[in-house]
């Protein structure tokens, strides 16, 4: 009895795992972001909740597929993951990709039909990226870019304003803040990519490469960030705030740069994206309160 229940919870666990909780929210994040940075105040509840749930969930189908693409790459990169550990069987990896999806898509269609297009957009790619592009490097890199990018897009569409400057400002932020980790993370796990014959930057050119490239897209990140200053978008206060992201998002690049492991260069990358969080709240802060 008890051996059935630790395996019931190793199960939950492992289910929870690999819906990547901490990426999916962000995903959530990222459209409720989106609709209050177009909209320039608070969106209702109701479209809060379902942006979430549709970012959420959309995203977490994409994760789980990954891990069922990914099992041999795991089994050297990620061996503790849950299935190249055996504790989620592909099977179940399939049904848990399939709830992700339906659940998602009925956030977006309750929403409105852009919405929805723009979530089976979201959804093709994720599951282009998972079968097929992951291999061809760059372009795969781009696509998941892409996807993050969308976010805030669909969170515009949401509240009827997706082209607002701001929100495709940060859009455009969003792409290459997550190019630059992508490619960086690619030159953390040259092994594992070496065994499913990625044509990554850091397979191709070295990983010393990879790292000057990302910092590269990293710098950019915060050149944009200064746009909505420089075209009086937003005040003084703005400018003030963003100073706290882009410098920890600055001292982790230098850090990156130095490091020497794998172990060493994950650290500076979540240091990086941690940095990043602070940006949407920056944008929402000088949106509703000054």
């Amino acid at each position: 009895m008890s051996n059935t229940k630790v395996t019931f919870n190793r199960k939950i666990k492992g289910a929870i795992q690999l819906f990547r909780p901490e990426l999916s929210f962000a995903a959530g994040i990222c459209v409720m972001a989106g609709e209050i940075i177009a909209l320039g105040s608070l969106p209702s509840i109701q479209n809060l909740f379902y942006g979430f749930i549709c970012g959420f969930f959309i995203s977490s189908s994409a994760l789980i597929l990954n891990d069922y693409f990914d099992l041999e790459v795991d089994r050297i990169n990620a061996p503790n993951r849950p299935l190249p550990a055996g504790i989620i069987s592909t099977a179940e990896v399939i049904v848990l990709t399939i709830v992700a999806t339906v659940i998602g898509f009925v956030a977006s269609a309750i929403i409105s039909i852009y919405a929805l297009i723009v979530s089976i957009i979201l959804w093709i790619i994720g599951v282009l990226y998972n079968w097929k592009l992951k291999e061809t490097g760059l372009l795969g890199n781009f696509m998941v870019s892409f996807s993050v990018a969308i976010t805030f897009i669909l969170g515009g569409f949401i509240v009827g304003d997706p082209w607002n400057e701001i929100v495709l400002t940060f859009s455009i932020m969003a792409f290459f803040l997550d190019l630059g980790e992508e490619i960086a993370a690619d030159a953390m796990d040259i092994e594992g990519d070496k065994k499913r014959n990625s044509k990554s930057i850091a397979i191709i050119m070295g990983r010393k490469v990879a790292l000057s490239t990302s910092s590269i897209l990293f710098s950019l990140v915060i050149l944009i960030s200064f746009l909505p200053i420089f075209f009086g978008w937003l005040g003084i206060s703005y400018l003030f705030m963003i100073l706290i992201p882009d410098t920890i998002i600055i001292l982790s690049i230098l850090k990156l740069l130095r490091s020497r492991t794998s172990e060493e260069g994950h650290l500076c990358i979540k240091q990086i994206y941690r940095g990043a969080l602070f940006l949407p709240l920056v944008f929402i802060i000088s949106q509703l309160l000054f």
